[in-house]
Formats: structure tokens, sequence, C-alpha cells
């Protein structure tokens, strides 16, 4: 079979199985053959369940099917093809370590035991009858496979009796320890703003306050890690957690204080690091008039403030 004729097939399946019109396409039919480790001599019959990265997902369309994708077309297709697989039931995220974090660059992808049964029947004299028993239970799998994956993620209680959930993994871990570590000690009576989440963008945002106090963003502003208000000293901490990428440096400061610039609250820059082992990896880089807060001792800041903080310890 040519490679094209092979990839025609798989836009069939996607189309079958109900993608959306913006992930019926080249690079999606690709991806779903990597996942099925269909090369142009097989039949679907042959096709099997792998675990496959992004990046092996590329190789595998250059080597098998001569198409060249460019490395930084990556988060291409995580995004734009591999979200919606794993949303649809289709693939399953991570199924050997379903604990790995969200941006690990370990993380794979596999095919799901019910949709590999179904696309080896594609071609076949059973598929339409295949298909239909797939499609009734479809939605019943999804729900099972969403539930699952919630149930994964990282509790986190909020002051007012709220809970949310963020992502496996040591990025939320740190998040968690600001929330219910840090800010009662450093920011008591204070209220949580905002919350990244490595999943999900917008993991908790309470827009309307922060709003209150002079500052609108959009979608396309880079927020911190974690917003709070501490109304007693009219302050709101940013703050940046650092787990595999860079502490508030002189150019991040600077992204910072543009984006609250409308701030009627006094704005604190913090850098938060797991413990002072990682912390020493970026001493060099941390800006001055900043703070930092290392989660293996909470109950202690070092300041970058040159000498507004010398004097005696009382």
């Amino acid at each position: 079979m040519t490679e094209g004729s092979r990839i025609a097939e798989a836009l069939q399946a996607l189309g079958a199985l109900g993608m959306p019109r913006a992930q019926q396409n080249d690079r999606s039919a690709l991806c779903l053959l990597a996942l099925l480790n269909l090369t142009p001599e097989k039949s679907w019959a042959d096709a099997s369940n792998p675990l496959v990265g992004i990046t092996p997902m590329i190789e595998f369309a250059r080597k098998h099917y001569g198409r060249k994708y460019a490395p930084n077309t990556r988060e291409t297709f995580r995004r734009q093809t591999i979200h919606q697989l794993v949303a649809a039931g289709i693939a399953l995220y991570n199924p050997d370590n379903p604990t790995r974090p969200v941006n690990s660059p370990k993380a794979v992808y596999q095919i799901e035991p019910h949709a590999l049964k179904l696309l080896r029947a594609l071609g076949a004299a059973t598929w339409d009858k295949s298909l239909a028993a797939y499609l009734k239970n479809w939605k019943t799998l999804t729900a099972r496979y969403a539930k699952a994956r919630e149930m994964r993620k990282l509790p986190v209680k909020l002051a007012a009796g709220q809970t949310m959930r963020l992502s496996p993994g040591d990025h939320s871990r740190l998040i968690k320890a600001i929330i219910q570590e840090f800010a009662p000690r450093f920011a008591p009576g204070g209220a949580l703003i905002y919350a990244g989440d490595t999943g999900e963008k917008w993991g908790y945002f309470d827009k309307r306050l922060l709003a209150k106090l002079g500052v609108e963003v959009d979608g396309h502003g880079k927020m911190p890690d974690v917003v709070l208000y501490y109304p007693q000293r009219e302050w709101l901490l940013l703050v940046e957690c650092v787990t595999s990428h860079g502490p508030v440096d002189g150019k991040r400061h600077d992204e910072l204080a543009r984006l609250f610039a409308g701030s009627k609250a006094g704005l604190v820059y913090v850098t938060a690091f797991p413990s002072r082992a990682v912390m020493t990896r970026y001493l060099g880089e941390i800006a001055w008039e900043t703070e930092v807060w290392v989660a293996d001792a909470p109950s202690h800041l070092i300041h970058f403030n040159g000498a507004r903080f010398l004097g005696p310890y009382l």
C-alpha cells in the first residue's frame, strides 16, 4: 500500500470516530498510525499498541511516510492532535506511569485497548458492526478515563473551604506548598487570586478580585505560577515556582511589572524553590529587590533587597 493511501485510511478512521475537522488532517492521521505502529506494508489487523512519545511520532512520520516536521512542531502535535485524541478516549496518557508530571520529557501515549480492537477491523467486513458497537459505548469510556485522570490530581484545600485539583508532579506539589505553607506564614488572612496548573493554564483564577485591584489580564499574559493578595499590607505577591524553569530574574521581573502595572496594591516578587539544593543552581540569576522562599525551610525568607533589612537579629 502507498503512504498516501494509508494516510487516507487513517483520515477515514478519524472521521468515523467523530474527531473534529481541525483534527482530520495528515498530522493527526500520522499520529494515529504511530500510536498503532502501522507502517505502509502492514495491514490494519497488524496494528499494535506501543508506548510512544511526541518526538518518536515525528520520527515515525519521517521514516515511514516521508513527512518531515521540524523539531519545534512538537507542541503543535501535542496541543492540536494528541490532546484531542486523549480527550476522545482514543489514546491514553502515561498509562505506564499515571503519576508522571504533565510536562515531563518522558511523557508517552498509547492507543486505548477498545480503540485498538476497533481499528484492527478497519477494511474488514466486520468494520461497520464494530464501529457501531464502539460508538455506543464511547461516552462511557471517555467518562471513565476522564474520572481516572481527575482522581490522580493533587488536591489543594483553599482558605475559603474550596478545593482545587492540580495535575501530578513536582511543580504542582510546590504550588500546593505555597498555598498551604507560604501563604499562612507570610500573607496571613490573604486571598488566593491565581494558581496555574501544568495541565491547564488557568487552574484557579479569581478574575473579579484581580480586576478590583486594577489589573486586567487576557490569555496572552504570562501569569506567575501563584498570585496572592495580602489585604493587611495591600500587597500582591507574585510567586514563581522553580522546579525545571528559572526564577524571577531581571527579564521576568520586568515582564511581571508590565503585566501588573495597573495594580493598586504594592507588588512583591517571590521565587519559590522546593529545596536549597535546587536554589543554589539559580543564585546567579535571581533579580535584586525580590524574595526567595524554600519549601524545605518554610518559616524563612531570603531577601535579595540590599541594605533594606541590614541590622541585628531581634
